[in-house]
């Protein structure tokens, strides 16, 4: 079992936790992140780009000049890719960049992720964080006293106040359990969990079993 420090949100030691080594000691494997790494970024890509082919552009009804006796090349359509100003062969069209990985590597990715933050004691678990209303400088002062640079905060949905108050804050990720991937623990410098969610992100890391095969 890892012992973690549990502490407060003035970083002052709170206690302590302990988290299963299964999920939270994992051994990293560089390719398995990669893999999911790149599959989250090509999800991410828009796709959107296109260029007018031949079916695309307007005009190309006639011929431009008879076949023969003219002197000059033979040419069926203005549109054509020769052409100044006519389609483009072989151009980009809409597409989709995403890959399909399956979800059982993904979710060892994650435990890999989590775990690489925990041997680099870039995890860190806070007992819990209130604040007196939701104003970006509570939670600033928060962030300060905790040292969180470029951080992933993990707390639940429904912590309406803190997400109010941390959304504008540069460098700074708020997640629910349920959210949770590899990509943006990776992204993080630091992993930051409240002590509340610890549950559901053990049960986010779990191994798929036949239940949801």
């Amino acid at each position: 079992m890892a012992e973690v420090t549990v502490v407060d949100q003035e970083n002052n030691v709170a206690g302590s936790v302990s988290l299963a080594p299964e999920l939270f000691e994992v051994e990293v494997r560089p390719e398995i992140l990669n893999l999911v790494v790149r599959a989250h970024r090509a999800a991410l890509r828009a796709g959107t780009h296109a260029t007018l082919n031949r079916a695309k552009m307007k005009g190309g009804g006639s011929k431009p000049w008879r076949q023969k006796g003219t002197g000059r090349a033979r040419s069926g359509s203005n549109t054509s890719p020769v052409w100044t100003g006519g389609a483009v062969a072989f151009g980009p069209q809409p597409r989709s960049y995403a890959f399909k990985v399956n979800k059982k590597i993904k979710r060892l990715a994650l435990r890999m992720a989590v775990s690489s933050r925990l041997a680099w004691q870039r995890l860190i678990v806070v007992k819990d964080i209130t604040l007196p209303e939701a104003k970006t400088k509570h939670f600033a002062k928060v962030q300060k006293d905790l040292n969180l640079r470029r951080a992933l905060l993990v707390a639940p949905a429904d912590a309406h106040s803190l997400i109010l108050s941390a959304r504008n804050l540069p460098g700074l990720t708020l997640l629910p359990p349920e959210r949770l991937n590899a990509y943006e623990v990776l992204r993080h410098q630091n992993l930051v969990l409240l002590e509340s969610v610890l549950a559901p992100v053990a049960a986010r890391l779990a191994p798929f079993g036949a239940e949801d095969e």
